[in-house]
């Protein structure tokens, strides 16, 4: 979503919590194993006092050193592996006392089961399919960075980047900060790999560039949307570690807010309009939705209001909590200038979403389906396509709370950060299984770790990154991947979609083929 970005250029006339690391049990087992001997009870003895004195401090609220300039984080689930700023401040160097390997035991009875990966999971295989037979070189990497705005390598669980260009506002920043909340998860799980990272919303590698008997295999090239006409890799957005520019919080937080706006009105009790606020200087399709405005001549039963980011983030961000505006049947969904980080947001309401004719797709949305999470909107007929929506959602009240209904709970079970860790978690391992080169740090590549990035933010993005923040490695391993699509699957799940869009042209037509008869 680029909105923001193009709206500074018109102004400058340019452009779950997760379990702790217990593994106290396990150490102590040599102890019990050994001779009853003074010394080695001794030591038992004490250990058990401190372990007792420990867990008595561990049972406390958060406690944050005041005193100090840059304070130690300590909490319940945070234990072991807080961030320690002022150790980072005096050395300038990454602690080195994180686990590197994970704990987990394939034989361990109290190990949770990892559930089975939602549908969209699939969509995996698809993205990293053009290199499936080819495999990926290092050349391939290397010519991806003509518009990357960094390169990601990761060697022996450590991450190191090499930055080219500085994305718009913290994009970059909070995408490389996201990875290292992975690693900080799955200690050791993730394999050696090298990537480079575009952090622009629009596609730029070309299918049409690289088909035919002589085609050449395309650059892998990260980004945080495609299209059927591109081949880049999708992989989740920055927002889901927090805007901080808008001030939209890190999604496990923000999840939890949307959950309890969804309570403060019934769906039966909300506004019967479609809603939409936006900016819509950043594509002429948002100019158009415009359009659809109630007006004195006409009432297209849309509610659309133009956001000010400018005023909005000069007064405090009063008018843009997420969460309180849970509050009509429908809301809109219209991509930007590409596709827009708000579809999470809008499909998580309880309300019917509306969504334009998309031309793009982030990692998730390919699972939504017409008629069962969302009501699809022409793109060149706007007002008459969302007109009849929300007549038909009011005469089949049920049914629309139905559909409002899907698309929330799907957002809430399956789009948890849980899902999103192991989302990123499984895409890089199957990523990293392509590479027909050995991973290496490059010369001019910095080690990055999390205190290296949030001991030196300020404001915002330091709030951020600390509510963010995975305290300590998952207790259980990454959910299992599903198998990928066969032919035809795949040519099913696009045959559903589609006889559903059509089913709703179909009635769309008949209802304004009755109004004109009416009329």
């Amino acid at each position: 979503m680029r909105e923001n970005e193009n709206m500074q250029r018109l102004q400058s006339q340019r452009c779950y919590l997760y379990g702790p690391f217990a593994d106290t049990i396990l150490m102590l087992r040599p102890f019990m194993k050994s001779p009853a001997r003074f010394s080695a009870v001794f030591v038992l003895v004490f250990l058990l006092f401190g372990a007792f004195v420990c867990t008595r401090f561990l049972n406390s609220p958060i406690l944050v050193d005041t005193s100090a300039e840059e304070p130690i984080i300590t909490t319940r689930t945070s234990q072991k592996h807080p961030l320690n700023c002022t150790a980072y401040d005096l050395t300038r160097t990454c602690p080195s006392n994180y686990p590197t390997t994970t704990s987990h035991s394939e034989q361990d009875p109290d190990r949770p089961l990892p559930p089975t990966c939602p549908e969209y999971f699939r969509w995996i295989h698809e993205d990293l399919g053009p290199w499936a037979h080819t495999g990926i070189t290092g050349d391939m990497v290397q010519q991806a960075k003509r518009t990357a705005n960094f390169k990601l390598v990761i060697v022996n669980g450590k991450a190191y980047v090499e930055k080219y260009q500085k994305s718009f506002q913290t994009r970059d920043v909070f995408t490389m900060w996201g990875i290292l909340q992975l690693l900080r998860r799955y200690p050791g799980q993730v394999p050696d790999l090298e990537l480079m990272f575009d952090c622009v919303d629009w596609p730029v590698i070309s299918s049409n560039d690289y088909s035919g008997p002589n085609a050449t295999a395309p650059p892998p090239l990260f980004r945080y949307c495609g299209d059927d006409n591109s081949l880049d890799i999708v992989f989740p957005d920055w927002s889901f570690w927090g805007w901080a520019e808008i001030n939209i919080k890190p999604w496990e937080v923000l999840l939890k807010d949307l959950e309890e706006g969804n309570k403060r009105k019934r769906w039966i009790d909300r506004a019967p309009y479609a809603y939409w606020k936006g900016n819509p200087s950043v594509a002429a399709t948002r100019q158009d939705l415009l359009k659809c405005n109630v007006s004195d001549q006409q009432d297209w039963n849309a509610r659309v209001y133009a956001q000010d980011w400018l005023r909005e983030s000069s007064e405090g961000y009063k008018q843009s909590d997420l969460a309180s505006q849970c509050v009509d049947r429908y809301k809109i969904y219209i991509e930007g200038s590409a596709w827009s980080v708000s579809d999470k947001y809008i499909l998580a309401c309880d309300s019917v979403t509306l969504i334009v004719k998309p031309r793009y797709y982030d990692f998730f949305t390919r699972s939504l389906m017409p008629v069962h999470h969302y009501w699809p909107i022409k793109d060149d007929d706007k007002c008459r396509s969302i007109k009849f929506a929300v007549d038909w959602g009011n005469s089949h009240k049920q049914k629309a709370q139905a559909i409002g209904k899907a698309a929330s709970k799907l957002i809430q079970e399956e789009l948890r950060m849980d899902y999103v860790y192991d989302y990123m978690f499984h895409l890089l391992n199957e990523y990293a299984k392509l590479l027909q080169f050995k991973p290496t740090i490059p010369r001019k590549a910095i080690e990055l770790c999390s205190e290296a990035m949030a001991c030196q933010a300020q404001g915002t993005e330091k709030k951020f990154m600390m509510e963010s923040l995975v305290k300590s490695p998952a207790v259980s391993n990454p959910c299992t991947m599903p198998p990928p699509y066969g032919p035809a699957s795949l040519f099913a799940v696009l045959r559903r979609n589609a006889n559903s869009i059509k089913q709703v042209e179909t009635w769309e037509n008949k209802y304004w083929e009755n109004q004109s008869k009416q009329s």
